[in-house]
């Protein structure tokens, strides 16, 4: 009678045998992967799979709420996801033979759709799911298999339900001690072997025939106030790529191809030659709500992308440069931005002193000052093609974002920050403002309604980065609502109304409340 109290937690055991196969799955497919084909994990690839298809609104409201932490919130709902696909399909095994093996067929076929329509798919792509697959079948039919001789026994009372349910409960802890050590360690091995952080750390570039000049009062001295240059650590990331593409420098390769006179590949060592310059350049992303923080500045070496184009001599009618990313992403650039001798749109190498960070586009990217980057600033570039608006279309234009997006003049309130009391007094609001390619030439402040403050401007060290500013502030006790706004060089102030980030970047002048303590 024991045994069959014991065995009415069934249901609650084959959900747990699912789980475990569908950890034995997971593991199976990435220890597959790091063997033969590591850029085609199954999770990672139906987590890209996510990426692409994911509504406006979706994308939207996840980096609104998670900022760079997006991709790590999409990984652990994947995660959980697959536990509770996988502890589903114990349950139905466990009522009908086969039909949870059946859900994780059809989970292996997904995978394998998922990982070998990937723009890095390699002819090995298909075996992590294929393998995955076959595991996970036989793990769940093994331990559903398992858990019905326990009930059987259990039931008939036979002497043998102890060793039944030894057996079962043996299976399912090993199995998942197993999915988890080995799944655990090829992720790491994946990370570790198939990364390019030591070839980076070791690359020496040469020194740069221009420097760019800081001037005397660029950077001011505030507390809370964002630095002129972002930490390279602090900088913003958005993209598509739910794994950071490794790309060795000596495998990296550039074609120009499309409506050229003719096509070209350059090596990483060839653009070099090509000589670096020094760029200040200040970024932001579309994504950026205002008064956010999907915006940084650094300094970047490169080399122009008119010098890279002129040698490929565009055909006359060409109007857009399709640029693409190892990992599929496309961007679409206006080639009059590129090949403007005004602006500095760069192929970038190194920023702020140091050669790309991973997750920033090592060993190339692209850096267009006064677009947003989903189309101008690709990572991890392999392509360029020259072409028309009228002929192809980029990522995030076919979902629904503009082919042509100049950043906005916006402006910012960095500190008193809202969530911060600060004492009654002498204080300072500051903050930063940017029109990239134009430069800013005013920033005012509005306090509790009242008359607008021209605030004080740190010296430009160029019209495509960001300027600092601030106002000082006799605060008194309570609570005060500030306000702040822009204007360019060329007369146009910041636009007032509240506009959303699509489809082509966000509007409005930033409000925030500030609550000022009590003297004493």
């Amino acid at each position: 009678m024991g045994e069959k109290t014991a065995f009415r937690g069934g249901r609650i055991w084959a959900a747990a045998a699912g789980a475990v196969s569908g950890g034995v799955f997971v593991a199976s497919a990435e220890v597959t992967a790091f063997l033969v084909a590591r850029d085609a994990s199954p999770l990672l690839a139906a987590g890209s799979l996510v990426i692409d298809i994911v509504p406006q609104w979706a994308k939207e409201l996840t980096i609104a709420v998670f900022g760079a932490n997006d991709k790590l919130f999409l990984l652990v709902t994947l995660g959980v996801g697959v536990l509770l696909v996988a502890a589903a399909a114990g349950l139905l095994e466990r009522r009908r033979r086969w039909a949870g093996v059946a859900v994780f067929a059809a989970a292996g076929i997904a995978g394998l759709l998922a990982t070998t329509t990937r723009a890095e798919a390699t002819a090995f792509a298909a075996l992590p799911p294929l393998v995955g697959a076959i595991a996970g079948c036989l793990f769940l039919s093994a331990s559903i298999g398992a858990l019905r001789r326990w009930r059987s026994s259990a039931a008939a009372d036979d002497g043998r339900p102890g060793t039944d349910r030894r057996r079962f409960l043996l299976l399912t802890a090993l199995g998942a001690v197993a999915a988890i050590v080995a799944g655990t360690g090829a992720r790491i091995g994946t990370v570790a072997t198939g990364s390019v952080a030591a070839v980076r750390k070791a690359l020496r570039l040469p020194e740069p025939s221009s420097r760019v000049t800081v001037p005397a009062g660029a950077e001011l001295d505030i507390p809370g106030l964002s630095p002129l240059f972002t930490p390279n650590a602090d900088f913003y990331r958005v993209d598509t790529a739910l794994s950071v593409p490794s790309i060795a420098p000596e495998g990296w390769r550039l074609t120009v191809d499309g409506m050229v006179a003719k096509r070209i590949e350059l090596s990483f060592d060839e653009l070099l030659r090509m000589g670096l310059r020094e760029y200040a350049v200040t970024l932001t992303c579309v994504s950026n709500q205002v008064g956010g923080d999907l915006v940084g500045t650094a300094r970047w070496l490169g080399v122009p992308v008119r010098e890279v184009l002129a040698l490929a001599r565009p055909a006359q009618g060409a109007d857009m440069v399709l640029s693409r990313s190892v990992d599929g992403f496309t961007a679409g650039t206006p080639i009059a931005a590129l090949t403007d001798p005004d602006r500095d749109a760069i192929l970038a190498v190194a920023m702020n002193g140091e050669p790309l960070p991973l997750e920033h586009g090592f060993p190339v990217r692209m850096v267009v000052p006064g677009l947003y980057g989903y189309v101008s600033a690709t990572k991890w570039l392999t392509r360029m093609t020259v072409t028309t608006f009228a002929k192809d279309q980029a990522y995030w234009t076919t979902r629904g974002y503009s082919a042509q997006a100049p950043i906005k003049l916006s402006s910012r309130i960095d500190t008193p920050r809202i969530d911060k009391e600060i004492p009654p007094g002498a204080a300072r609001i500051a903050g930063v403002a940017w029109a990239q390619t134009v430069g800013i030439e005013r920033v005012e402040v509005q306090i509790d309604g009242g008359a607008w403050q021209t605030a004080t401007l740190s010296t430009p060290v160029g019209e495509d980065t960001w300027v600092q500013w601030f106002l000082d502030w006799n605060a008194t006790s309570g609570s005060h609502t500030l306000v702040v706004r822009a204007t360019d060089r060329n007369g146009r102030m910041q636009e007032q109304e509240r506009t959303p980030i699509a489809p082509d970047g966000s509007t409005g002048w930033q409000s925030t409340v500030v609550r000022v303590g009590t003297a004493g």
